[in-house]
């Protein structure tokens, strides 16, 4: 298996893009979870972090990487299509906050393994900088595109937050296929 530079850090800058759009509807979506909730997925997050830590000796190759990147690529378009299909009810919100959980839990292991994957400083520069890029431009869309939707007269929050998951959907299909483009068979 060998990394594509060029669409992984295509990938990357989407990636960080689909945060930087998504980060304000947790807000909004997460309304409805007891406080309780976010500490159980604190502790399951924590022990997932503690097992994924564990098993780095078996995970630490470009296969594992790009099966496990492309996991959670999978999960995170299935929390979009299960919040545009089920819309805003209780049981959906706790799937989408779980499987948020589930991504988080192997964060680290993927910024470890891409520190590794890219091997010299100049790259991983390179990569932390449009990742910022892209987060910050999120942002910037997502706060433009609230304003927009509050000026076509939709001010009900979950309202926006659904239009906002149609766009993310848009963005999301388009990691993917950055996904199967950056990870290829020697």
């Amino acid at each position: 298996m060998k990394l594509a530079l060029r669409p992984y850090l295509w990938y990357k800058l989407l990636n960080s893009l689909f945060f930087g759009l998504a980060v304000g509807s947790v807000f909004v979506l997460y309304t409805p979870l007891e406080p309780s909730v976010f500490s159980l997925g604190g502790i399951g997050l924590a022990i997932g972090l503690l097992l994924v830590a564990k098993g780095y000796e078996k995970m630490m190759n470009l296969l594992v990487f790009y099966r496990i990147t492309l996991f959670v690529e999978l999960l995170t378009f299935l929390m979009i299509v299960s919040f545009l299909v089920f819309q805003y009810n209780y049981s959906d919100v706790l799937f989408i906050y779980i499987a948020y959980q589930v991504t988080f839990v192997f964060g680290n292991y993927l910024m470890r393994m891409e520190t590794l994957a890219l091997k010299r400083t100049l790259l991983l520069s390179f990569a932390d900088v449009i990742k910022q890029k892209g987060y910050l431009a999120g942002m910037v869309i997502s706060y433009l595109f609230y304003k927009v939707v509050e000026f076509f007269g939709i001010v009900n929050k979950e309202t926006q937050v659904y239009y906002l998951h149609a766009l993310l959907l848009v963005v999301q299909i388009v990691i993917l296929w950055c996904v199967f483009r950056s990870f290829r068979t020697r």
